[in-house]
């Protein structure tokens, strides 16, 4: 005679794997891997929201895997860092509050890989911007089938930065210099380009030059998938 009730535990057995596999494929199908990688001639503590942080001298690579439907996204370059062993410390550039692994925002200036996965129709949405000035020059893509392309941000502008916006190893936004809604656009009204925004743009067309260039510097992937951030590409 068949045990009833060994036959109902294999069958709750049998769904809960199921269930499991269906889970564990929909996560891997969907969550998306960043890898990000140092070319520059130089050290860069590489900053990422979520992800923490990571020193990576020339050549040196950190994957990072970040859950689907995460929005507001970063991953930032942080230069000319100090930290002790027990990973407190500042950075020049893209401090996040004194912590090697970050768990906010940097400060500014600093340039920006930012990104929300499985938004709106199933696409992922990225972006380089320089809405906080810059520090880096930055390359970031997505090398597959469907996508709109990589973006890259790699002129000299540390070097040619307008006078009024230098900082010590960047060049600043002029939201952050001036804080006034002209640059900072917290009303939205009245908010477009801008001289210093037209710097930017002129130098990295892809890439935000102030908080409303939506228009030519979003771009889309079918969610889920791998990223590259490169700083010096």
């Amino acid at each position: 005679m068949v045990d009833c009730c060994a036959a109902m535990r294999f069958l709750k057995f049998l769904l809960t794997s199921t269930v499991l596999i269906i889970t564990l494929l929909s996560t891997s199908t969907e969550a998306a891997t960043f890898e990000i990688q140092n070319n520059c001639p130089y050290t860069v503590w590489a900053a990422a929201k979520p992800g923490g942080g990571r020193r990576l001298d020339r050549g040196q690579t950190w994957t990072i895997n970040v859950a689907a439907g995460t929005a507001g996204g970063r991953v930032w370059g942080r230069t000319n860092c100090n930290f002790d062993g027990s990973g407190h410390g500042s950075c020049q550039t893209g401090d996040c509050g004194g912590l090697l692994q970050c768990t906010a925002y940097g400060a500014p200036p600093n340039t920006l890989a930012e990104y929300a996965l499985n938004q709106f129709n199933n696409l992922d949405f990225f972006d380089i911007s320089l809405v906080d000035g810059f520090n880096v020059p930055m390359e970031f893509s997505r090398p597959s089938t469907g996508c709109t392309g990589g973006i890259r941000c790699a002129a000299d502008i540390n070097g040619q930065c307008p006078s009024v916006l230098k900082a010590p190893g960047g060049c600043n936004d002029p939201c952050t210099v001036f804080k006034t809604d002209q640059y900072c656009c917290n009303s939205g009204s009245n908010c477009g380009p801008t001289n210093y925004s037209r710097f930017f743009k002129e130098r990295c067309p892809d890439a935000y030059s102030y908080p409303k260039d939506d228009q030519t510097s979003t771009f889309t992937c079918p969610a889920g998938g791998s990223y590259r951030v490169v700083f010096c590409p």
